[in-house]
């Protein structure tokens, strides 16, 4: 399997197969593909994890394409201005996602739901369920903006506004923090609460915050007379 990303700041990724090759995708996530694939739509795991998915930001159906052919090629875009990023996992680590972040996998990587602690749902930016990651193979993820990676020492913090964290190893600990002094919550701009992840491990950071985004674009949008 190899594979190029293009598009730059609006990416897509292209793969091209051996035959017999496959991954798997949410339901619509294919962008455009040759005549030599079979499509399988599933759910992938069961209809427990099918709605854990669906929970997490993904579809309750997953589509399973394997290429018939030697050099079968498809191509799936991101759904928003952003990064697409290949991970490699050989079994020994695990990634917590943000939501919607999955675009596909190999058939070795397993996506599966991540429960938050009850502060961090309700106030992290992300809510309770997140995405997880593991097995062996290669995934795509689509996150929003530029990504900055940054490995955090045990016992090291980094505070994050919230809904600028892409992913991270399932070794860093994710929680929530309050904003200190009544004017820095009234008139600091980062509103009561800041997400806080605590090393060992490595996270990655993402310069877009799709709900803050559309927040602001929301009063320049055409309302109805």
């Amino acid at each position: 399997m190899r594979y190029k990303i293009i598009g730059g700041d609006l990416p897509a990724v292209s793969i091209q197969f051996d035959q017999g090759e496959s991954i798997y995708t949410q339901s619509g996530g294919m962008t455009w593909m040759t005549d030599n694939f079979n499509m399988e739509t599933n759910m992938r795991g069961g209809l427990g994890k099918s709605i854990g998915r669906l929970f997490s930001g993904e579809s309750l159906f997953m589509v399973t394409y394997t290429a018939m052919q030697q050099n079968a090629e498809m191509t799936l875009a991101s759904s928003f201005p952003g990064t697409i990023m290949p991970i490699t996992l050989d079994g020994s680590m695990e990634y917590i996602l943000q939501k919607d972040a999955f675009l596909c996998a190999t058939q070795g990587v397993e996506l599966s739901t991540h429960m938050t602690r009850l502060g961090a749902g309700l106030f992290g930016g992300e809510g309770f369920i997140l995405q997880r990651i593991h097995g062996q193979g290669l995934a795509f993820l689509e996150l929003d903006g530029s990504i900055v990676e940054r490995y955090l020492q045990p016992g090291e913090r980094l505070k994050v506004d919230t809904g600028n964290i892409a992913f991270f190893e399932a070794t860093v600990r994710y929680s929530i923090e309050t904003v200190k002094g009544l004017k820095n919550v009234l008139f600091g701009g980062e509103g009561l609460f800041l997400s806080v992840v605590e090393g060992p491990g490595r996270v990655w950071l993402q310069t877009i915050n799709a709900k803050e985004l559309a927040t602001k674009i929301i009063p320049f949008l055409p309302t109805k007379g």
